[in-house]
């Protein structure tokens, strides 16, 4: 709550909230706060009113209730429309339900805190979010194994381009007779597999046959004609048992409704009808390739978000050699399952990105318990299945408790380490996460980031118990379960703002944490597969080879150009174990642990030695047990037989091409080029022909005849 420019507009909906407008407005610092009974109808006038003057201004309107805010939306349109009623800058208006999430409540009289807690987080300013175009033409493959997939394709045939592709046993013909009219292609094939997206499927189809054209009075089919693959934008399958892709559901474009329920049909054919055309999806995974720890040169590493992505999104970016992931941001569906378990902030969550999760968690909480609140309980949940359960909480029940403040976040699973100890570091007794049943099984992801948070919390010697993964479609039992949760006891409360990287934001939480611990420990172990640790190295079996330290994606492994020097800084270590992969000696192992000393954020030298001195010239290289390591592995190869082969192991590179060039029978040695002959050495030469020829003239004159 940093613009003194946003105004709150409170409405108590008629009486039905005890609200104390005077606390809020104590709570809600600098912002000028209005109440109201009934806004949406005999007092839309204050709303019209408030946001003339927040448009002339330049500020911005935060209305607290959410049921209306077509109505509102619809009445600053017409101030527009109006001219000279209108504002003459049109405001900013953010929508915020405080109704059944506080309000309506048994406990309401002290939901107080919570209320302020909620509209101090609506005046927080969203980061736009990007998005990818998805194109479709309406190109439709309907998949099935019966009269009802030609029944579903005749239905969409005048509005979807649709080719009916029937999975029979070999040579079977179907007992259905044949369509008056062609409205669409029918053919044989047996399905094999599928790739793609909306606007962009391929599917393999194997023993494809078309349909005959003379059929009579059952529907008959040519000879097989091979395997091949069908390009679509849309796929219905009405094959039944196991889809074409995991995750189903997540895939757009994709449906597989129980060919078995017509109601479930019916509603897949109404959704394709309506995928024809662009359509803008969220970019949810920023990903950053330097910061990967997937593989270095061929070997794995890291595969945390491969193993976790539901929908295949994440592959190896080149298969064999590839040293990142990819993800396709057609195919990712946005349950952030990725960003969470990422050990670098390589997968980042986007939609919102991760910064804001945590200065909405600092916002949330610290106007909480500076308006009065304790023991806050953080229930994070989506909107799409918790809203629902909290609204009929509100309607039928008791209502959230004054002390459950909800969170709303895209995807649950987006949750990392950084969240879960960010909102005990702001002061969250517990963080009651709640999913939906019918997304049990995507929760692995993030009940190990909560086991994580919850070992390195009991670590400390704070109360255990604090992060708990529900999934739950009881209103009434989750109503039962909130109000039943005992006290955990809150930690010195952090007022500071997590910033960089998610590594650099979780260094900074657990420094806070590790400062204001019941029992601080200087190195806490922690379980395998923990992205925090050391290494423990056979400094004997070490060569000094310097593979690990090419391999380390954060530099965590470092070496010294002056000397042969291997050393280690604990604190970039994420436990990818690429190093461990990488040694040709197999000499290191990874050590899971937290190191709260400085001695984590310093580089360790793990092992040293003085440079190998070149026999011939003396001039230093390499490391003497990696010398010695390679001469005592070759010197039983046939190539190494002569034992001036075998030394040049011992010169540094430039010693050994020479002493390679002076081997007497090396294959590439030739006589002394001659020189070349210039004009010079002819002129010299007929001189010296001359002076010859006079000598032997003069000789045969003083010879006596």
């Amino acid at each position: 709550m940093t613009d003194p420019k946003k105004t709150f507009l409170v409405c108590d909906c008629e009486r039905t909230m005890p609200l104390d407008f005077k606390g809020l407005a104590a709570a809600c610092g600098g912002h000028a706060v209005a109440a109201a009974t009934h806004l949406c109808r005999s007092q839309i006038e204050e709303f019209e009113r408030l946001a003339g003057k927040a448009g002339t201004a330049g500020g911005a309107l935060v209305v607290a209730c959410t049921q209306e805010a077509p109505l509102f939306l619809e009445t600053l349109e017409e101030m527009e429309e109006a001219g000279g009623a209108a504002p003459e800058v049109a405001p900013e208006v953010a929508f915020v339900n405080i109704r059944e999430r506080a309000g309506w409540s048994a406990e309401a009289a002290r939901a107080t805190p919570k209320i302020a807690a909620l509209l101090a987080e609506a005046a927080l300013d969203v980061p736009d979010a990007r998005s990818v175009t998805l194109s479709s033409e309406g190109v439709l493959l309907v998949l099935g194994r019966d009269g009802r997939a030609l029944d579903a394709a005749r239905q969409v045939a005048e509005r979807l381009d649709t080719t009916v592709i029937l999975d029979l046993p070999d040579g079977r013909d179907l007992d259905v007779l044949p369509p008056r009219l062609t409205e669409a292609p029918v053919f044989r094939g047996r399905p094999r597999a599928a790739t793609g997206h909306l606007g962009a499927f391929q599917v393999t189809v194997a023993d494809f046959a078309p349909a005959d054209a003379s059929a009579r009075g059952r529907l008959t089919f040519g000879a097989a004609t091979g395997s091949g693959r069908s390009q679509c934008d849309l796929i219905l399958d009405l094959r039944g048992g196991t889809p074409l892709f995991a995750a189903p559901e997540k895939r757009d474009g994709y449906f597989n409704p129980d060919p078995g329920d017509p109601v479930a049909v019916q509603k897949a054919l109404f959704a394709l009808t309506d995928l024809v055309g662009e359509f803008d999806k969220p970019r949810y995974v920023d990903f950053q390739e330097k910061l990967c720890a997937h593989s270095r040169s061929g070997l794995t590493g890291c595969t945390r978000c491969i193993d976790l992505c539901p929908t295949g999104a994440i592959t190896p970016a080149r298969p064999g050699a590839a040293e990142h992931v990819a993800i396709d941001p057609y195919v990712c569906a946005g349950c952030g399952s990725c960003a969470g378990a990422c050990p670098t902030g390589a997968a980042a969550y986007a939609l919102p990105p991760a910064g804001f999760v945590l200065t909405r968690l600092r916002t949330v909480l610290g106007a909480y318990h500076g308006a009065g609140g304790e023991g806050a309980v953080l229930l994070v949940h989506d909107t799409a299945h918790g809203d629902a359960l909290i609204d009929a909480m509100a309607r039928t029940g008791r209502g959230l408790p004054a002390r459950v403040i909800p969170f709303a976040v895209n995807e649950v699973t987006q949750l990392g380490l950084d969240a879960l100890l960010a909102a005990v570091a702001h002061g969250a007794e517990r963080v009651v996460i709640l999913a939906s049943p019918r997304k049990a099984d995507e929760t692995a992801g993030l009940a190990a980031q909560a086991d994580l948070a919850e070992a390195i919390l009991t670590g400390l010697g704070y109360a255990g118990g604090r992060f708990e993964i529900r999934a739950e479609d009881d209103p009434e039992a989750l109503e039962a379960h909130l109000y039943g949760l005992a006290p955990r006891g809150e930690a010195d409360r952090a007022t500071f703002l997590a910033r960089g990287g998610k590594r650099d934001a979780v260094n900074l939480i657990l420094r806070h944490l590790h400062q204001h611990a019941p029992t601080p420990v200087d190195l806490l172990p922690l379980p395998a597969g923990a992205p925090f640790g050391s290494l423990t190295v056979n400094v004997d079996g070490c060569t000094l080879c310097l593979s690990c330290v090419g391999a380390c994606p954060t530099s965590a492994l470092r070496d010294n150009p002056d000397k042969p020097q291997l050393r280690f800084i604990e604190a970039a270590c994420v436990q990818c174990g690429l190093c461990r992969v990488t040694c040709p000696e197999k000499v290191i192992a990874l050590d899971p642990r937290l190191n709260f000393t400085d001695a984590a954020r310093n580089p360790r030298t793990i092992k040293e030695e003085e440079p190998f001195e070149c026999i011939r010239c003396g001039k230093p290289f390499g490391a003497r047990s990696t010398i010695e390591k390679i001469q005592s592995k070759l010197q039983s190869n046939p190539m190494f037989a002569n034992p001036g082969a075998l030394d040049r192991l011992k010169m540094c590179d430039d010693c050994r091409v020479i002493d390679m060039m002076e081997e007497p029978n090396q294959p590439f040695a030739h006589k002394d080029r001659p020189l070349p002959r210039t004009t010079d050495d002819y002129l010299r030469e007929r001189e010296e022909l001359r002076r010859q020829a006079r000598a032997a003239e003069e000789a045969r004159e003083k010879k006596p005849h």
